[in-house]
């Protein structure tokens, strides 16, 4: 049979095939020998040791189209970035981050805010404008108001979507009005902390239908850019694109060289200063990485 891997743990594979139902499956001694190890999200071939317990050995792992170290996950199709207008407050630069870090994947991604009833409409409109031009266009729920929530809702049908952010951004209460099937502990904000509860403890990947998963994560506060060096960065901030061409140097990092199009542009109100400062930081991050590689 064939089926999806839902959740691994303790050495088990919980394999999802539509129209039957969740398989519990061990891997065969081979993945070992090959260094390979099954991953939630993987469609896997296995044959069944008992029907009536629903369980099977998996025998194949079929080609995979993409690999996310953290979470450990394959075959995503698109990533939701939940992130809060307030309690946890946004980090702009762990936002950026993990857009860099699924596009270097090939992996589509939407940045949300959800809380938008607390949102100030100054906020928000200087958010609109940061990421407008950024290939990621932002959108505004707020999963309490339920307002914009059919909107994402739709953008998620038939897809594998990875749900990230920090804790207490939203992933789980959106998650538990996605579906019925799974009901995911939400936990209390800590106010003494104004952060979320960390209440996602592993990657499962929850089957709303027959061709729609999603998985929610644990919630992180800080991401490498993995492999990615300094003077690649800039490629990965669209909005500069059109500038750099302009520059006076053509490997241009917009930093301190003289001539820049790109600073020329941000001075001029062009380029949004939030992008920017967040580009500055990351590119400053990676500058110290290589550093501490080289000493």
């Amino acid at each position: 049979m064939t089926g999806k891997i839902v959740r691994g743990i303790a050495g088990f594979y919980y394999v999802y095939v539509a129209g039957s139902g969740i398989y519990e499956c061990k891997a065969k001694g081979i993945f070992r020998k090959q260094k390979l190890k099954p991953l939630t999200g993987d469609t896997v071939r296995f044959e069944i040791v008992h029907e009536k317990d629903m369980e099977g050995n998996i025998t194949e792992i079929l080609p995979r189209k993409n690999v996310l170290e953290r979470p450990p996950a394959a075959n995503v199709d698109q990533a939701v970035l939940f992130f809060a207008a307030k309690s946890p407050d946004p980090n702009p630069v762990l936002i950026d981050r993990f857009l860099i870090m699924m596009d270097m994947k090939g992996i589509p991604c939407i940045p949300v805010m959800n809380k938008e009833d607390l949102l100030a409409e100054e906020t928000q409109k200087l958010y609109e404008e940061a990421y407008r031009d950024s290939g990621h266009p932002i959108m505004f729920i707020s999963v309490k108001e339920h307002t914009g929530v059919e909107e994402l809702k739709e953008l998620l049908k038939g897809k594998t979507t990875i749900l990230a952010g920090p804790s207490g951004a939203g992933k789980s209460s959106f998650t538990n009005i996605f579906q019925d099937q799974v009901h995911m502990e939400t936990g209390e904000i800590s106010k003494k902390l104004a952060r979320g509860k960390n209440t996602t403890r592993h990657c499962e990947l929850i089957p709303v239908d027959e061709t729609t998963f999603l998985c929610d994560t644990p919630g992180f506060t800080a991401l490498d850019t993995f492999g990615l060096e300094k003077e690649e960065l800039k490629n990965y901030y669209d909005e500069f694109l059109p500038y750099s061409s302009g520059c006076r140097f053509d490997g241009c990092v917009h930093i301190s060289e003289p001539d820049c199009a790109v600073k020329e542009a941000l001075a001029s109100g062009r380029l949004s200063g939030l992008r920017y400062r967040n580009y500055q930081t990351i590119y400053e991050d990676l500058k110290e990485a290589e550093q501490r590689r080289y000493h």
